[in-house]
């Protein structure tokens, strides 16, 4: 039992690591080539922390475990949420730029409506569906350039941001790489994108490992384990925020993942392979997914942004309150 936890470690290390370095050299390719700054903020980067999701739901997806690919994508848009921006909200509650705040939040409850009342009425997830939630990622990604170029000044604080400084690993291979920079970007890349399938891999097989040996559905580790795993780039951005005082981009940056999650992440999963909806338990005799998980992730996003959109702002209250939601609703995948 203690090799595959620590496996399953490794893989989140390495997920983390490889998202990491592969935005790096892509950021640094597309600077080379003269790509502009937006686009690179409003693709590269956006893409780069939303892979560790799409890699560990592919993986699952193509391995035939459905649960973890469907677990993952709706666990770490609650996790984002209830947890996540609900630390951030508790600890330092901020203003919303309501113009800003509003075309993410319609777009996610657009294509949250789509993705369930497919779950209700069919019960399954087709390859069209897959198809669909990827030609909705294409259009909140042209959505997201429009909106750069209408106000750079967003892209451009955003861009501060998510660059930083580079940390000792990153210096020490762009230092052995120095005489030649492309090179240096393009290893970056590469070693990225090796650790970001390696970590899925690990992480996927010594999930089910753990889950199997627990006697717990797989579907509940990827809900709580393998999401806030998963999302622990959003929350390390979310701390970096708190720190630096800007907690309104945390949390931009929160409501732009959920939406990546669903569609991205969704529908990369869904268009390899096609799945019904897991039954991983039952309450009352429903699936517990349909009466449970989805609704607990629309109640989230709509307990954070709605009140938003409203007042313009967020309160400490709305934070401790989606913390208790969370909580409760990790005590009833694991209790239940």
């Amino acid at each position: 039992m203690l090799v595959p936890v620590l496996l399953f470690c490794l893989g989140l290390v390495l997920l983390i690591k490889g998202g990491d370095w592969f935005v790096d050299g892509a950021t640094g390719i597309a600077h080379r080539f003269h790509v502009p700054e937006l686009l690179i903020g409003a693709t590269v980067v956006s893409i780069g922390t939303t892979l560790p999701e799409v890699m560990v739901s592919a993986t699952s997806a193509l391995g035939g475990h459905s649960e973890i690919a469907y677990g993952n994508a709706i666990g770490s848009i609650i996790c984002n949420t209830a947890l996540i921006s609900a630390i951030t909200m508790a600890v330092r509650p901020c203003k919303v730029d309501q113009k800003t705040f509003r075309g993410p939040v319609i777009f996610f409850f657009a294509a949250a409506l789509f993705y369930s009342l497919v779950a209700y009425i069919t019960g399954s997830f087709s390859r069209i569906v897959g198809i669909v939630l990827l030609a909705l990622f294409v259009a909140y990604i042209l959505y997201n350039v429009r909106n750069a170029r209408l106000h750079p000044e967003l892209a451009e604080e955003e861009e501060d941001e998510e660059e930083g400084k580079p940390d000792f690993l990153t210096s020490l291979l762009n230092k052995v790489t120095k005489g030649n920079e492309s090179i240096s970007n393009f290893g970056l890349l590469v070693i990225g994108a090796a650790l970001i399938a390696w970590g899925a891999d690990l992480l996927v097989d010594n999930g089910t490992l753990i889950a199997q040996s627990l006697g717990v559905p797989e579907s509940v580790i990827a809900l709580t384990f393998v999401a806030l795993g998963t999302s622990l780039p959003e929350l390390v951005t979310a701390i970096t925020s708190l720190a630096k005082g800007h907690g309104a981009l945390s949390l931009g940056n929160i409501v732009g993942a959920n939406i990546f999650n669903l569609v991205l992440v969704g529908g990369v999963s869904i268009t390899l392979r096609p799945f019904n909806i897991p039954v991983a338990k039952t309450v009352a005799g429903m699936n517990a997914s349909l009466l449970v998980e989805i609704p607990v992730m629309l109640f989230v996003m709509a307990f954070m942004t709605l009140p938003a959109l409203k007042r313009g702002k967020l309160t400490r209250a709305q934070g401790i309150t989606l913390l208790a939601v969370y909580a409760a609703f990790c005590v009833f995948q694991f209790v239940s």
